[in-house]
């Protein structure tokens, strides 16, 4: 991968790295964000006590802390030493027990199934060759894969589109990619998985909901959008859990 490209640059700062998490869960509403991500993940990653768990993509390592909870044997790697530097700082705080590891999630060095579960969240919009990381998830995993990703039929679209093109006259921003739910479905079909579950998250933009910054209202407001059907249609980031194919795992005992 190219060193240039800015999911390299942008995480080998050692100050995005220490304000990382502030910035993205402080505050009611980024509270609200992690502790729903949390629960999510806990019930698509199901019984995981003494297993070991793949965190592609750790960062600062909240996944891998929330796994290591609940029992698993996790390893974490990203592609910043300066996030996996504050990713052990608050392991070694927890008193829990990670492995950290500078890796690419698009060449991750580890053996095929080498992880019961592989998860990866807020990593493949900015992948530069995301369905490498995708297959690369897959190889690894023997059983389930669970990663996130904006929705190109949600307002992150908007927020991508404008990205993009500040970032080609020159302004330094993070100018993600959003996914179509039948893209991701078909990477994930060419490495042998199928989507289980889908979990929508907000209608709204998480912008907005931080910028008014009411808990409650952020619920009442969302509550009311699902109740009408916009979140099954409209709802991002998507969370997803994939498992092995059936016919994969036939076609590999033949």
């Amino acid at each position: 991968m190219s060193p240039e490209h800015y999911s390299y640059t942008v995480y080998a700062d050692p100050q995005t790295a220490r304000t990382f998490d502030d910035r993205r869960f402080g505050g009611p509403i980024g509270e609200l964000v992690a502790e729903t991500q949390a629960a999510v993940i806990v019930r698509m990653a199901g019984e995981i006590r003494g297993r070991p768990v793949l965190d592609v993509g750790t960062g600062t390592g909240r996944a891998a802390l929330l796994l290591a909870q609940g029992g698993a044997e996790v390893t974490g790697v990203d592609a910043s030493e300066q996030m996996l530097a504050v990713a052990r700082e608050r392991a070694r705080a927890a008193g829990r027990a990670i492995a950290f590891v500078h890796r690419d999630a698009h060449a991750l060095e580890f053996p095929d199934r080498s992880f019961d579960v592989a998860v990866s969240l807020r990593m493949l919009m900015h992948s530069p060759r995301w369905r490498e990381a995708v297959a690369e998830l897959c190889r690894v995993a023997s059983r389930r894969v669970i990663f996130d990703y904006p929705s190109s039929r949600s307002a992150a679209r908007l927020q991508s589109m404008s990205r993009r093109i500040s970032a080609r006259i020159g302004a330094k921003t993070e100018p993600y990619r959003v996914f179509a739910d039948r893209d991701i479905a078909a990477a994930l079909g060419a490495a042998g998985f199928e989507v289980r579950e889908r979990h929508r998250q907000f209608v709204l933009p998480i912008a907005l909901h931080k910028a008014i910054g009411s808990r409650k209202l952020t619920k009442i407001a969302e509550a009311l959008l699902e109740r009408a059907g916009l979140l099954r249609l409209f709802g991002s980031p998507v969370t997803i859990v994939a498992e092995r194919a059936e016919r994969a795992e036939r076609a590999e005992r033949a």
